[in-house]
């Protein structure tokens, strides 16, 4: 599944779950799951999988990863092929994307925001609108609606008018904004390993003593929740009060002390020290507000600690600035071993 988002570890996947192993009793939780690119790797090797997020965009995307076709036969509609059909049938509507997303917004907010097309903005509109009726009429199940709400956010990502992310918007149109939206059915194994789900602040997530937990913070100061806004709305199907040039929907909420560079290294401490589990993997990058060697120092007294470099990936680069500062970026992961001797796990 092919999604443009800030810090996807889907090219070093494969990668950190070697360093995961083989499932034991426990789960693999995924505290900051993004999209999903790890926790998938980890549900294909057997492992059962916990996803959080806090933003519902995210975990919505991450969870139809691991969705199975025996989890999602939408029956009602003779079929998996059949739903996608009716969705890409479904009438445009002038909804609350069109009036604020697309160049209808100059009549309605007084500015022009190009996300969309009007023409792609009345169909998202009408396709999120047709899923609400389906579920709440009993015409899907709770997972065959996440489903087809994650195949419209991956579509709704390809035909948006932006960089890579919904900080802003293109001031002419992307050869991409104007195709047509159409969803397209995704491949879901046949059978998979159970999963949950939830979208809580990080320090709230439930882990246990046997799980291998997993974090991925965001390590500057890009706040997702900002950088995601229109991807966020559709998901919860609701709409705020959005504000300036670019129509931003309220975040400060789901502002994140990882993102700051002051906050950062005290925050990650404190929660890989109030995590009860044998073992952590924090990835990290040398582009992070944390020096790596700061941060293995702080993380020392928590576990046995050990950075495993992983491989140097593209720099997102929105700006000049940022191609200053070189092309690439140096990820780790960092391994802390709660279990060894001389350290205690917290109670």
């Amino acid at each position: 599944m092919a999604f443009r988002y800030i810090g996807s570890k889907l090219r070093l996947a494969h990668a950190i779950v070697e360093q995961v192993g083989r499932p034991n009793h426990g789960r693999f939780v995924d505290v900051f799951c993004g999209t999903g690119a790890v926790a998938e790797v980890a549900a294909r090797s057997g492992w059962p999988v916990h996803l959080n997020d806090h933003l519902k965009s995210a975990t919505t995307i991450a969870a139809a990863r691991l969705v199975s076709s025996r989890q999602a036969q939408f029956t009602s509609f003779g079929g998996y092929a059949g739903a996608v059909r009716e969705m890409n049938a479904v009438k445009g509507r002038r909804g609350f994307v069109w009036s604020e997303y697309s160049p209808a917004s100059a009549k309605h907010a007084g500015v022009e925001r190009r996300y969309f097309s009007e023409g792609n903005a009345r169909k998202i509109d009408g396709m999120r609108l047709a899923l609400e009726s389906w579920y709440a009429g009993g015409r899907l199940t709770e997972t065959e609606h996440l489903v087809l709400l994650a195949d419209l956010l991956g579509a709704t990502n390809k035909v948006a008018n932006t960089a890579g992310t919904y900080g802003c918007f293109m001031s002419r149109w992307q050869p991409q904004a104007l195709q047509v939206i159409e969803i397209l059915p995704r491949l879901m194994p046949i059978e998979a390993p159970p999963f949950t789900v939830t979208s809580l602040d990080a320090t709230d997530v439930e882990c246990r003593t046997e799980d291998v937990v997993y974090l991925d913070p965001p390590y500057t100061k890009r706040q997702y929740a900002a950088y995601y806004h229109i991807l966020e709305t559709i998901a919860l199907g609701d709409a705020p009060d959005v504000t300036g040039v670019g129509g931003i929907r309220p975040w400060r909420d789901k502002a994140s002390d990882y993102c700051y560079r002051t906050r950062a290294v005290g925050a990650l401490r404190d929660l890989v020290a109030g995590i009860p589990s044998r073992r952590v993997l924090l990835s990290y990058s040398d582009e992070g507000h944390v020096p790596l060697d700061e941060l293995e120092s702080v993380l020392s007294p928590l576990g046995r600690v050990v950075v495993k470099p992983l491989m140097s990936i593209g720099r997102y680069r929105p700006n000049a600035t940022a191609s200053r500062r070189g092309s690439a970026v140096e990820e780790v992961l960092i391994c802390i071993d709660r279990a060894a001797a001389g350290f205690e796990v917290a109670a």
